[in-house]
């Protein structure tokens, strides 16, 4: 392969896709849908109230062994609320990692919070155990039953990991760190429905978990997210905050403090019952489509592809593959993309956009290693 030339790279993907035109990731819609939502639309009930979202929470208590399901508007505020029920709150700290989507900073700036960022391991691009331990033994204070910053003096309140594309981090050893620290642990699981640790689904590990079903995800509700957990404390605090603090009454309108009006449409929990009935066939799909990659880019000089590890089954939302440096990165995405195949680069990191620049961090240089390397590569089901 000619450097600058990526021509039997874009080769392969169009063949692989049987497309000259291939986007990153695509829904798909091969079942009850339709039939769902005109249910749904028959019904008048298109709104937060519905048999759909009873049903879309107790598939996804199925799928994934949450002993609860609690729907919502998107990952993003689903997010937001399961930091609030653990007890992030104002000039607070979360601990998380810079290699994420935006998503995750802003939830807990949503509360008010700061985030503090420690390094990623480079096999899975979520949080480092290693990493967050270090810096636990460097700067972090118990008193009490609390943990503080010992530069900044504020309560670490939390710590938030992300499941990066679908690859599980290593989520034991944050749990048991944090346990030993008293650290409450919120997982970003937003891209890995259908992601096992050792045989136990993303999102349960820790506290608690949240799951997206945005319109580029393995299933899509449109827009959605839901919270999981085994804590049926936290499961009823959620539901009850996500339906703006309503006492259940027949007629009564009583809200008895500050809540939020995050509950899940029935027209988009609808979607999402559809959906769910697909995901092992969707999964599948995706995952025959990795092992393709793997067995392609096993013969690439100078592009490796990421795979899952050892003990854990990624859902491969978005595959990616790793170049030499970042020039080699960025000759890929033109080249690709000008040839019909879209690839985009990892994010940014956290502390390079203006509204994060300031927050506390440990040195990262395994996720800036990554920044400048990491491309995701059309990932979508193929049909």
């Amino acid at each position: 392969m000619l450097k600058n030339d990526y021509s039997e790279v874009v080769d392969f993907i169009k063949e692989l896709y049987r497309s000259d035109s291939i986007p990153l990731h695509a829904p798909v819609f091969f079942g009850n849908e339709k039939k769902y939502l005109n249910e749904c639309i028959d019904s008048t009930f298109v709104s937060s109230v519905g048999k759909f979202v009873d049903q879309f929470e107790a598939g996804i208590e199925e799928f994934t062994g949450a002993k609860r399901a609690v729907a919502a508007v998107n990952g993003t505020n689903a997010l937001q609320v399961a930091l609030m029920l653990v007890g992030v709150s104002s000039d607070t700290e979360v601990i998380t990692q810079p290699l994420t989507f935006i998503a995750t900073c802003n939830a807990i700036r949503y509360l008010y919070a700061e985030p503090v960022f420690i390094d990623v391991d480079k096999d899975t691009m979520g949080l480092s155990p290693d990493s967050l331990s270090e810096f636990l033994h460097h700067n972090g204070e118990k008193k009490d039953a609390e943990v503080f910053n010992k530069v900044t003096g504020r309560r670490i309140a939390a710590c938030l990991p992300m499941h990066t594309f679908g690859h599980p981090a290593r989520i034991e050893k944050i749990v048991e760190i944090c346990s030993e620290w008293n650290i409450p642990v919120v997982e970003d699981a937003a891209e890995s429905i259908g992601s096992y640790s050792n045989g136990l689904h993303t999102g349960i590990f820790g506290d608690v978990g949240i799951l997206s079903f945005n319109g580029n995800k393995t299933i899509t509700t449109g827009g959605g997210g839901m919270i999981v957990t085994n804590n049926q404390t936290i499961a009823d605090r959620a539901k009850y905050l996500t339906t703006t603090a309503k006492r259940p009454h027949k007629w009564e309108f009583f809200h008895d403090q500050l809540g939020y009006n995050y509950r899940l449409p029935n027209l988009n929990a609808a979607l999402g019952c559809a959906q769910l009935e697909k995901i092992s066939e969707i999964l599948n799909n995706k995952r025959e489509t990795a092992e393709e990659y793997k067995s392609y880019f096993s013969g690439c000089d100078g592009i490796h592809f990421v795979s899952e590890r050892e003990s854990t089954r990624s859902n491969y939302w978005l595959n990616c593959v790793v170049l030499p440096d970042k020039n080699a990165r960025d000759n890929f995405l033109e080249f690709t993309n000008a040839n019909g195949v879209m690839t985009r680069p990892i994010w940014n990191l956290m502390y390079r956009l203006p509204i994060y620049k300031d927050c506390f961090r440990a040195e990262t240089p395994k996720a800036e290693w990554l920044e400048e390397r990491i491309v995701n590569i059309p990932s979508g089901v193929r049909l």
